[in-house]
Parts: structure tokens; sequence; C-alpha cells
């Protein structure tokens, strides 16, 4: 089968017009934006030592933090500020996607831009300054009409380098709402469908070369002062932003936005949640691959309107309790934990995914490992991986200490290649998840937990504050409470973690309707 007659390139290209336009007009805005804030920083710096190693330095401190850190810290940072404005001046915004977006990428852009006007603009031979004063210009007048034109070939270096950042970072804006061709990445990666990755991973390189191409041929033409070039390269870049707006002019808004984590399960959920909606004649769109803290505080707002979440998840990370609970006991307790933020727990979906020590079959039988307790007289020796938060969430912590557990290594993976890992003993030990078929595919073992270090994950069904009187959806996503066990869960998983076109989390999620519906 040739790639163009693949079912997932054809599911790739229906989102492209709206990743691509969401990516384009993000990074157009952070890139104005950074254009708009570094400039007039470099002229007024440029001749003032202090101020400019000072805003240089910034800039650089800036540039060494990760792009999808400072993403993310943008998000909490606006939360904070919108709590502000609405308590002392009656006003809101949303801190979700868009906004958070701009700014992280408008930061990232602005050291190229100040370092490139300042080195340019210094770089100019003074006499030919002291020339143009010398003929009657104005300090004004020899910027514009022989500094700037000479140090442009530098100036534009900056910016289009600037742009060219811009726009492979907005891939990692996914995370913090805002759609993008990260979209395609951060899907393709948890679901291990490669086409989507290399769609986007080509989709994103193209766009920037066409940006660097649109901005080469402008400083052409300011260099030459062709006002024909200058102005047919701003009409391209202007003609790509108005063609990006046209799927969101043409179509009306999806009435219900859907969140989903960063793992397979929560994507098969989602398509699951869209496909029941859809189905009762309400229209749905995914807000996927979110972190943790992330989609609860958008569902809190109002950002999302309903997601999956896990009982243990909630109850240690978000709320911050320790104690032990029985199931039934911690559900209750955590229902009033989600009153308080006015949030509806609307059920449970059948079936719990918890976080468990795994690994192979038969080299627990040797060993004779088959608990934790056991697993912790010989950790010394072993290594263990997890997933990127593991080891930082209290979960992690309760079970080291109440075991005493402690690895010779520690290591992090996406959780799909954990499992691959641990089979092949590239690590000793996983830390897995309990609905995951990769543990049937591999012949793992969960290791049991007598101790009970670790609560309980139930799968439920949350809903937000604005939609806790909305029937219509509450009534299309009550069939699916209590109807989704575990062994068909896992199932799930592991049809979705396939390479076919049947693998999407969209025709995984018709498969799952299909048993759930008997």
């Amino acid at each position: 089968m040739s790639l163009l007659s693949d079912p997932r390139f054809a599911e790739a290209l229906s989102h492209l017009a709206d990743y691509l336009g969401s990516h384009l007009r993000v990074s157009i805005a952070a890139l104005a934006l950074g254009l708009a804030v570094s400039f007039p920083l470099a002229l007024l710096a440029r001749n003032r030592p202090t101020l400019r190693n000072l805003l240089l330095g910034i800039a650089s401190v800036v540039q060494t933090v990760p792009g999808l850190a400072l993403l993310a810290l943008f998000y909490p940072l606006l939360l904070a500020l919108a709590a502000l404005t609405l308590r002392w001046f009656g006003l809101s915004f949303s801190a979700f996607g868009f906004l958070p977006a701009v700014l992280a990428l408008a930061l990232y852009s602005m050291l190229p831009v100040l370092r490139n006007t300042i080195t340019g603009l210094n770089g100019v031979d003074p006499g030919l300054i002291e020339a143009a004063k010398g003929v009657g210009m104005t300090e004004r007048q020899a910027l514009l009409m022989v500094e700037l034109p000479l140090a442009l070939p530098v100036i534009m270096a900056g910016i289009r380098t600037a742009a060219v950042w811009v726009i492979g970072t907005a891939t990692l804006s996914t995370p913090i709402g805002q759609t993008s061709l990260g979209n395609y990445i951060f899907a393709g990666l948890q679901t291990q469908n490669w086409v989507l990755v290399m769609f986007g991973c080509v989709a994103a390189a193209v766009l920037a070369l066409a940006v660097d191409q649109l901005l080469a041929f402008i400083e052409l033409g300011l260099r030459t002062r062709s006002r024909a070039r200058v102005g047919s390269g701003t009409a391209a870049i202007a003609l790509m932003v108005g063609a990006s707006l046209l799927p969101s002019l043409g179509s009306s808004p999806a009435r219900y936005a859907i969140g989903a984590k960063t793992f397979t399960e929560q994507y098969v959920l989602s398509a699951l949640i869209s496909e029941r909606l859809q189905a009762a004649g309400l229209s749905a769109t995914s807000r996927a691959g979110l972190g943790s803290s992330v989609i609860y505080e958008a569902l809190k707002n109002g950002d999302i309107d309903t997601y999956v979440d896990y009982s243990g998840t909630l109850w240690a990370n978000q709320f911050h309790h320790r104690e032990q609970m029985p199931r039934a006991a911690l559900l209750a307790a955590l229902q009033q934990d989600l009153a308080r933020d006015k949030i509806t727990l609307l059920g449970e979906l059948g079936f719990e995914n918890a976080y468990a020590l795994v690994m192979p079959r038969q080299k627990a039988t040797a060993l004779g490992i088959r608990t934790v307790e056991d697993l912790a007289r010989r950790s010394r020796d072993m290594s263990i991986a997890g997933d990127y938060e593991f080891f930082s969430r209290p979960e992690w912590a309760a079970l080291r200490d109440a075991y005493g557990l402690a690895f010779r290594t520690q290591r992090q993976m996406q959780p799909d290649f954990m499992y691959a890992a641990v089979a092949s003993g590239e690590v000793d030990v996983i830390a897995g998840y309990t609905s995951d078929g990769l543990i049937a595919k591999y012949d793992l073992v969960v290791l049991d937990d007598p101790k009970h270090a670790i609560p309980p994950y139930d799968a439920i069904l949350l809903v937000s504050p604005k939609r806790a009187e909305d029937h219509s959806l509450q009534d299309a996503l009550r069939p699916l409470l209590g109807r989704i066990d575990i062994a068909t869960m896992q199932q799930a998983n592991l049809r979705a973690s396939g390479s076919d076109a049947d693998s999407s989390p969209q025709a995984v999620a018709r498969w799952l309707w299909s048993r759930i519906a008997k």
C-alpha cells in the first residue's frame, strides 16, 4: 500500500487546514509581538552598555529554558493573573491555549532580534554616521536613512532566525491547549502512528522554510529599495495568515471541547466521548495532549467541558491527600473535593488504570519476585523506568518509602517505549499502567502491592462547572458509565498500539463502543 492510499495519511490530511492554520496564527502573532518589543528595546539599549548587557542577559537566560517548560510556566501565571483581574476589575480572560503560547513564543523570539539589531547598528562605520550629520541630517534621519539600511542584512538575519525558532517551538504548545502541528506529533508518538509524526514534522519544516524565504524576499526588497518586492513578500505573508482563518470562518465552532492527557488510553476515551456526543447530535472537538495539571485547571475554568481522569491522580496530585482509604470511601471524599471546585463527578467508567511496578514474567519467576516487597530486597542491583511524571509524583514517594525501594538507576521514557525496554532487558522494572494491553503483549507481570501504597485509580468522567446543568451532554455520556471493564480497556489499548489503519483512536473508539453497547 502506498503512503497516499494509507487511511492514516488521509486522516492526517483531514486535520491539516485546522492544525496548520492554528500553528501559523500563533507563530505570526508571537513573532509580531516579539518584534514589537525587541526592536525598540534594541534601539534604546545599543549605546547604553549596562542596559544592553542586562537585556541580552535576560534574553539569553530565557533561551536556555526548554521550550516546553517555558510554555507550561505561562499557564499557571496567566491563571493567577486572570483570577486577580476578575477579583479587582470584574474582568477575566482565558489562560488556556492561544494567549500563553503567544507570550511564551514571543519571549523565545527576542534574543536573535535584540542581538542582531544591536550588533548590526553598532557595526556601522562611525565615519559614515559623522558624514551624515555633517550634511545636516538629524540623529533620527541618520538612523533611518544610513544606519538601519546598512544594518539591515544583520537585523533580518535575526528576524529570520527568530521566525524559524518560533515556528519550530510552536509544535510544543499542544500540552497547554493550543492547536498546532504538534498535535500530529504528540498524538503520533503516543499511539505509535509514525505517519502522523512524520506528517507533523514535515509540515512544520515546510512552513518554517516558506516563512524564512518570504522574509528573505522582503529583505532583498528593502536592500534594493524595491517596493514591489517588499509589498509582494508582505502580501504573501498576509495571504498565508488570511488563508489560515478560512477554516474557522467557514464552519461553526464545536459546542463541546473534550480534553485528553498525553497517553494512548486518553486519546481512545476522548474519541469515544466525541463519538457518543456526535451520535446524540452534539458537535464536539478534542483538545488532546494536555498535561495532568493543565487539563484539570482547563476543566475548572470552562476551557474544556469534559474528560476522563483517575481517582488516585486527583486524590494524590491535585488535592495533595496522603492518607490511604478504601475505594468507595476515597471516591466519596473525592466527590466532595471536586464539588468545592463546582466540578461534577458524573460517574465511574468501570475499570481502574493504576500505576503498578511491572517486570518480565520470566525474570520475576526466576528471581522469586511476586510483590513489591520481594522486589525491594533486590532493587539496589536493578534499574527502573517510568513515564515523564512518575518519579516526581507523590505515588512514587509513597511506594519508595513504604517498601524502602532504592534502584541502581532511574530512567524516564515515553510510556509506550517503556514496555519494549523492559521486555528487551534495557531496564529491569517499569512503572506501568494496569489497563495497558502491552502488559499481555510482552508477557509482563504486575507486582502486588501488599501495603497498598498506591491509591485506587478508578477511571471517572468529569464535567466542567459551566456544564453542571447541561442535561444533553450528561445524558449522552451516561451510557458509558460502568460499562468498560479492565479486560475490554486492555484490548482497546492494545489495538491502539498497533500500526495499521484500525489502530487510530477513532477506529478503536468505534470498536470499544461496539463491545460495551451489547
